[in-house]
C-alpha cells in the first residue's frame, strides 16, 4: 500500500464515445485501488445498471448512479457526499462522450457532471487505426471547454511499441496532458457486447475472474501513484446528510427478484426502501419454488427475461405464486423486465413462453430498439404507487415489443409525457395492488416512491390481507 492520503480523493472517467475503453479502466482502476488496500465508492453516470453492477462488483461495495436529469442537482451533490463514507477513492464512470448531453449545449453531460462535482476528468481515447491526430481530439476536448479540468490519458487499443510512442509524444506536446498510461490490444475483449451493452456480470461465466485480469491490467499499464496524486480532494465526503431519514414505522419484508433474468436495481432505489422501513429478501424467479408466505411486498426490476425466459417459464410454481400474490392485493412494483414477466407470454422465434398472467399482454422482441432515453410522465388516474397529478423522470431502454394486447386501456394510470411507454403514449399498468411500467425511476430523483410503497405494505399487512 502506498502512503495514506490525508483527504478523500475522486476522479472521472470519461471517453469521447461510448465504445472508448472508460469501463475497462474505470471497472480495472477500482479493482487495482481495492488490491492496494484502499476502499472505493464507485459510481455510474447517467442511466445505466450493467456497468453499474460490474464496478459494483469490483469494489465489494454498492455502485451509486449520478444522473442530473433525474435528480437535481443539490441532491445529485448530497448523494455524491452522502455515499462516499468509509473509503478513500471515489471512481465515477462517464457515459457516450464526455461532452454528450440531451441538447447542443451538451446539458446534463459528464463534463457538467464533472463540473457539479469538481473532480478531474481522466479521459479514454480508442487509438484504433489513428497516430498524431489523438492528440487533436485531446485538444479538442481541452478548449472546448476549458472549466472541464481533463488531468490524465489514457490511450486504449494501442497495438504497437511505435504508436504508443508517437501519440504520447503528440499528445503531451500539443496538450500538455500526462499520459497516464496504455492499453494494450486484446485478441479477444474481456467485455462481450449485447444490445444494451457489456454482457451483465450476472451471466458472465467467470466475472470475478475479469476483474482481476482488468485490475492486473491497470496495474501493468497505468502509472497508478501519479494517477492516485491526480485525483482531486473531495473534503465534504461522508459529510452530507443521508437522503432518505430512516423511518421509525413497523418494519416491512420486500422481496427483490435479483438473478440472471432480474438485475436492474439502483443502489438508491434499494437504500430509499430500506430507509423507509423496508427489510430486503432476496429471491429468484428462476430457482425458488414460490414466494414466500411472509412477504408484504414484491420489486421485481429490469433485466433480460427474454434470455431467461425458459428457466422463467419452466419454474411454473413460482409463477403461479406470484399470480396468486398479486390475487390477493400484494403491493408489487414492477419495471420493464418485471413488467414482461407479469404478461401473459413472450413469444421468441416463433416459441411462445408462458409468464405469469397477471396482466393479459403478449410481448415479442425485435432487432432494434424500440424505446431509448429519458421519459418522464404524469399520474392521471387511480394507483397505488403516485399521487393524482404526480410528475415522474426516468427513462426507457428495451427491445422488447408488445405484441398483443386484450385488456382495458383505463388499466394504463399514466401519461407519457416525453417516452413511449407501454401503448398509445400511456404506461403505469394497474391490477388491484400492482404496478408495472416500462419507465425505469431514480428514487433520488422520485423521493416520494419509497415511503409510498412502504406504507401501501404496512397498509396491506395491517388490513389483515390473507397470506
Amino acid at each position: 500500500m502506498t502512503e495514506a492520503k490525508s483527504t478523500k480523493r475522486g476522479i472521472v472517467v470519461a471517453g469521447l464515445a461510448g465504445g472508448s475503453g472508460k469501463s475497462v479502466v474505470a471497472v480495472g482502476l477500482t479493482a487495482a485501488l481495492i488490491k492496494r488496500g484502499w476502499g472505493v465508492v464507485p459510481y455510474k453516470k447517467g442511466p445505466d445498471y450493467i456497468d453499474a453492477g460490474w464496478l459494483q462488483l469490483a469494489a465489494g461495495r454498492r455502485c451509486y448512479n449520478l444522473d442530473p436529469f433525474l435528480v437535481e442537482e443539490e441532491r445529485l451533490q448530497n448523494c455524491f457526499f452522502s455515499c462516499f463514507r468509509d473509503a478513500e477513492f471515489a471512481v465515477i464512470e462517464g457515459n457516450r462522450g464526455l461532452y454528450d448531453g440531451v441538447n447542443v449545449r451538451g446539458g446534463f453531460s459528464t463534463a457538467d457532471l464533472s463540473l457539479t462535482l469538481d473532480l478531474p476528468v481522466l479521459l479514454v481515447v480508442n487509438c484504433s487505426k489513428v497516430t498524431r491526430t489523438v492528440a487533436a481530439q485531446v485538444l479538442g476536448c481541452q478548449k472546448f471547454d476549458e472549466r472541464v479540468n481533463i488531468v490524465g490519458v489514457v490511450l486504449n487499443e494501442i497495438a504497437t511499441k511505435r504508436q504508443r510512442k508517437l501519440i504520447t509524444e503528440a499528445v503531451e506536446l500539443y496538450t500538455g496532458i500526462p499520459v497516464i498510461g496504455v492499453i494494450p490490444r486484446m485478441k479477444t475483449d474481456i467485455f462481450p457486447m449485447r444490445h444494451l451493452g457489456m454482457l451483465p456480470h450476472q451471466e458472465y461465466r467467470d466475472s470475478h475472474g475479469a476483474v482481476e485480469r482488468l485490475a492486473a491490467l491497470v496495474e501493468e499499464n497505468l502509472d497508478l501513484d501519479r494517477l492516485e496524486q491526480l485525483m482531486a480532494p473531495v473534503p465534504r465526503a461522508g459529510e452530507a446528510p443521508l437522503l432518505s431519514p430512516v423511518s421509525e414505522g413497523r418494519r416491512v419484508k420486500i422481496g427483490i427478484l435479483q438473478d440472471a433474468a432480474f438485475q436492474f436495481y439502483y443502489s438508491a432505489n434499494l437504500e430509499a426502501l430500506e430507509s423507509a422501513g423496508a427489510d430486503l429478501v432476496t429471491l429468484s424467479a428462476m430457482s425458488d419454488a414460490q414466494l414466500p408466505d411472509d412477504l408484504d411486498g414484491l420489486y421485481i426490476g429490469g433485466g433480460f427475461p427474454e434470455t431467461g425466459a425458459a428457466e422463467l417459464a419452466a419454474n411454473r410454481s413460482f409463477r403461479e405464486s406470484v399470480l396468486s400474490a398479486a390475487e390477493r392485493g400484494l403491493p408489487i412494483y414492477a419495471e420493464c423486465g418485471g413488467l414482461i414477466y407479469l404478461g401473459e407470454s413472450i413469444e421468441l422465434e416463433e416459441k411462445r413462453f408462458p409468464l405469469v398472467g397477471v396482466f393479459p399482454v403478449r410481448f415479442s422482441m425485435s432487432k432494434k430498439p424500440q424505446a431509448h432515453g429519458y421519459s418522464s410522465f404524469v399520474a392521471d388516474r387511480e394507483n397505488s404507487f403516485y399521487a393524482l397529478g404526480s410528475r415522474v423522470k426516468g427513462h426507457e431502454f428495451r427491445y422488447s415489443r408488445v405484441e398483443a394486447w386484450w385488456g382495458d386501456d383505463e388499466m394504463l394510470s399514466v401519461k407519457m409525457e416525453r417516452g413511449k411507454g407501454f401503448r398509445d403514449g400511456r404506461d403505469g399498468l394497474v391490477k388491484k395492488n400492482v404496478f408495472a411500467l416500462y419507465t425505469h425511476i431514480h428514487a433520488t430523483g422520485t423521493l416520494e416512491w419509497a415511503p409510498r410503497f412502504v406504507d401501501l405494505c404496512r397498509t396491506w399487512h395491517d388490513d389483515g390481507a390473507v397470506k
